[in-house]
């Protein structure tokens, strides 16, 4: 005996209204309106079409604003373990009081947001690039042509935007260890001067002469920064071999003493004086060594002061400060006879 197994006529309706796989809204719809194809289908194509796709972008909204509060938050938090790492070394005495006062968080705030900024834009392109692959699948319309088309945009991206990735990936590393920022005097191996602007591609410096560098931040291999927290006057005096070292040591000390009280100076200096003393032993003289901690930019006008202030101070006391001499012997040829 043959047996055909045929789907009942109601089922058959709602596999021809809703497909073999009938959502509940197409089901719902199916059983309240007796049976209505049309409506039904209308109602499966609205639900898994433009609501879905309305749904996955509500969804891709939320965790956007969410991801970017997160992402701002914890770069917030680890600008604030930074802070508390400079109070620690200013407790210890190993960075000082006076360059971390509490009330100056304007560079830390101002990287931590431009951190923030980058990290949850990055974030926020991945959550959209992902809910718009989502919504076109939902509308039913073939995404694999694409993701392949991505995938060689990315290679080909990758091979010749090689010098670009290095440069942003270098240029978000700076800003989140800090190694230099704007106002600061760094020294990038050519190019020195002081830090006008930084971005995730390039270093804007302004040299002395006044030359404007535009340095890519793949290609900084080490960074000098010169003016990070404090600084040091360094002065190196060459005084004659016949020199009396204790006295001209004390000279120095009195002189850098009282340039560094005077009122142009007492602001910027962070620490007393310190003569290290005989740093060579040179061909024309012996040299003594200064060094004098000051705040970020003002060594070099220091320096400069103290050595005219030692020239007049060595002159006074009777103290010599050498230059090279020669002795040239004239040979008088013999009269020819």
């Amino acid at each position: 005996m043959e047996h055909v197994l045929r789907a009942a006529p109601d089922d058959q309706q709602l596999v021809d209204a809703c497909g073999s796989d009938p959502t509940w809204a197409c089901r719902r719809t199916f059983d309240l309106t007796g049976g209505n194809e049309a409506l039904s289908g209308l109602v499966d194509w609205f639900v898994g079409g433009p609501v879905a796709v309305i749904a996955i972008l509500a969804v891709a909204w939320i965790l956007t604003r969410l991801a970017r509060r997160y992402v701002q938050r914890a770069v917030e938090r680890f600008a604030a373990q930074d802070r508390a790492t400079s109070a620690r070394l200013t407790d210890l005495g190993i960075v000082p009081a006076e360059i971390l006062e509490p009330g100056d968080t304007g560079r830390s705030e101002a990287r931590a947001h431009s951190i923030g900024t980058v990290l949850g834009s990055s974030v926020a392109v991945f959550i959209w690039v992902v809910a718009g692959m989502m919504a076109l699948g939902q509308l039913n319309l073939d995404i694999g042509p694409l993701i392949a088309g991505a995938g060689i945009a990315g290679i080909a991206l990758g091979f010749g935007a090689q010098s670009l990735v290095k440069d942003c990936v270098n240029g978000l590393f700076v800003l989140i260890e800090d190694q230099y920022g704007i106002g600061d005097v760094i020294d990038l191996g050519e190019a020195v001067g002081v830090v006008e602007r930084v971005s995730l591609r390039t270093t804007v410096l302004r040299g002395l002469d006044g030359a404007v560098w535009h340095v890519p931040n793949g290609e900084v291999q080490r960074v000098g920064n010169r003016s990070m927290l404090w600084s040091v006057a360094l002065i190196d005096v060459d005084v004659a071999y016949d020199s009396d070292l204790a006295r001209a040591r004390e000279i120095m000390l009195d002189t850098a003493n009282e340039v560094c009280s005077s009122p142009e100076w007492s602001d910027t200096i962070l620490d007393e004086p310190e003569v290290l003393g005989v740093e060579a032993l040179a061909a024309d003289g012996i040299t003594m060594r200064m060094i004098v901690k000051t705040t970020p930019g003002s060594q070099w006008g220091l320096q400069r002061t103290l050595r005219e202030a030692f020239k007049e101070s060595f002159d006074d006391a009777g103290i010599e400060i050498p230059f090279p001499q020669r002795t040239v012997w004239m040979r008088q040829a013999p009269a020819s006879s």
